[in-house]
């Protein structure tokens, strides 16, 4: 089975943290979690680049397989939208 692809745009400030807290707690072996710091940016803008792509307007905030998650649009992340994400799913 192929590896599920989680991003997580912060701005590597405290509030962030218990989103990515959650994320990691979540996670399964099946899952690759890349964790981006918009603030910090990164060496080939590949992270501003891909908050760009995916509308986000808010930190944090995480995709799944290339995917915005629909609670990244209209409030916080929460452990139920990353499970019907199939984010902890082998």
């Amino acid at each position: 089975m192929a590896k599920r692809k989680i991003e997580v745009f912060t701005s590597g400030c405290p509030v962030c943290d218990p989103v990515v807290k959650l994320v990691k707690k979540t996670i399964c072996p099946s899952c690759e979690v890349v964790i981006y710091d918009l603030n910090a940016g990164c060496a080939t803008n590949e992270c501003r680049d891909k908050a760009k792509k995916y509308g986000i307007t808010r930190v944090p905030s995480v995709a799944v397989n290339g995917k915005l998650l629909d609670c990244c649009k209209i409030g916080s992340v929460s452990e139920k939208e990353l499970q019907e994400a199939g984010v902890g799913s082998a």
